[in-house]
């Protein structure tokens, strides 16, 4: 194929995205009466999140994944993990430079480590074996592993993004918060200032005195006070510890349980067995009315997760709290400078023989580094309530940015392994 043709089949899910993405843009305005308002956004997600996206997952799985094909996946985890701790260096260089305060810091690693493995690549992926003349061959076996793929995708990025992502918003946001308490107790007075400071001078010196009357706190009581408060120390510390391993452990099984996640086991579980799997697939199969609804349910998670996407991106609309500098980084960071890394990575691995033959799995593998921040970022900042406008302004700018570098990189992708 010539590259127009490359880029007209590589440009057509982008323009797709684009437009459900304008329509959810304009619903979300009172143009439509607010039809996506942010109640209705919220309820909206959560009948995605726990009934579209994981019919979708596993009717997929369950149709198209053997256990040969999970043994031959084995890579996908590593590349996910690799795409968050390269794109969380990339982001710490940034902020090294730029030195942001708290909020935006935590905004820029995120968004620099954390990328939509999920929504966009179920979008996308697919529909690059819906065009005519696609490099991955048959449209229907195409499709059906290209969603498998995305699939697998997805829950390998929940997971990451509700451990490290959720970790790196948490900790940066807590510091934040506490500094700008710490800013709130000082008082602009300077006389005040003087006065409270010779108050406490004196109210100190008067307690000096009173608890000192006899050098009976000199030598070893001094010495097992210093002892008592190192071991209080110690014990504080030691319980943060394991407070905050309890804390991601708690985290990383929420996500464990979360319904995509479990929709992908159970799909994993009846794609490898074989008499499960014939219980649902197939003409003959006594249970195929079940794969046909959670198929029939699953053809509304593309549209839905779409016009969700169009919808949050108009926040980014209202606020122009982000400096042009940071977010030309943070688009530079994950729209290029990831992909071109993962590109490397992905290529030295084929080479070496650690993929599959498929060429559409070396396309979801670089196509993972080059995919524009996760939206679960929005949700985090939300949490915390901070950050809130600077999160929609990044994400608006690199969504908007991504229209174009991941049609380049699709096109590259494409012309690069057909």
């Amino acid at each position: 194929m010539g590259f127009v043709e490359l880029l007209e089949v590589a440009s057509m899910p982008i323009i797709q995205v684009l437009l459900i993405s304008a329509l959810g843009a304009l619903m979300a305005t009172q143009y439509f009466d607010n039809l996506l308002s942010p109640d209705i956004r919220k309820a909206l997600n959560k009948i995605v999140f726990i009934i579209f996206t994981p019919s979708l997952v596993f009717a997929s799985f369950a149709k198209s994944v053997s256990l040969e094909d999970m043994i031959s996946w084995w890579f996908m985890p590593v590349n996910v993990g690799l795409t968050f701790l390269i794109g969380a260096i990339i982001g710490m260089i940034f902020v090294k430079l730029l030195k942001p305060n708290l909020k935006v810091e935590a905004l820029i690693i995120a968004s620099c480590s954390s990328g939509n493995m999920g929504n966009l690549p179920i979008v996308i992926i697919p529909a690059i074996c819906d065009e005519n003349g696609g490099p991955f061959g048959a449209r229907d076996v195409c499709r059906n592993n290209a969603l498998s793929y995305a699939s697998f995708s997805m829950a390998l990025g929940g997971i990451f993004i509700w451990t490290y992502t959720l970790h790196t918003m948490k900790s940066r946001c807590l510091k934040h918060k506490a500094l700008e308490a710490a800013e709130i107790m000082k008082v602009p007075n300077k006389e005040f200032d003087a006065t409270a400071e010779s108050l406490l001078l004196k109210d100190s010196d008067s307690q000096n005195t009173r608890e000192v009357p006899t050098s009976t706190y000199i030598g070893d009581s001094e010495n097992q006070i210093a002892v008592d408060q190192d071991q209080s120390n110690v014990s504080k510390k030691s319980e943060s510890f394991w407070h905050r391993i309890v804390e991601v452990m708690r985290h990383f099984l929420a996500e464990l349980m979360s319904p995509p996640a479990i929709a992908t086991f159970f799909g994993f579980l009846f794609g490898a067995v074989e008499w499960l799997r014939s219980l649902l697939i197939g003409e003959n199969a006594p249970l195929r009315v079940i794969q046909d609804t959670l198929q029939l349910l699953g053809n509304g998670t593309i549209p839905c997760i779409t016009l969700l996407l169009g919808g949050n991106l108009t926040q980014g609309l209202k606020s122009s709290s982000v400096k042009p500098l940071t977010l030309i980084s943070i688009i530079i960071g994950r729209l290029f400078l990831l992909p071109l890394i993962g590109l490397i990575i992905v290529r030295l691995a084929a080479n070496f023989g650690l993929l599959p033959v498929d060429p559409l799995f070396q396309y979801v593998l670089v196509m993972q580094y080059a995919m524009p921040p996760a939206m679960n970022i929005s949700t985090m900042a939300q949490l915390f309530d901070v950050g809130n406008e600077e999160c929609s302004v990044i994400l608006l700018w690199t969504y908007s940015a991504a229209a174009i570098a991941l049609t380049a990189w699709s096109t590259f992708l494409l012309w690069l392994l057909s």
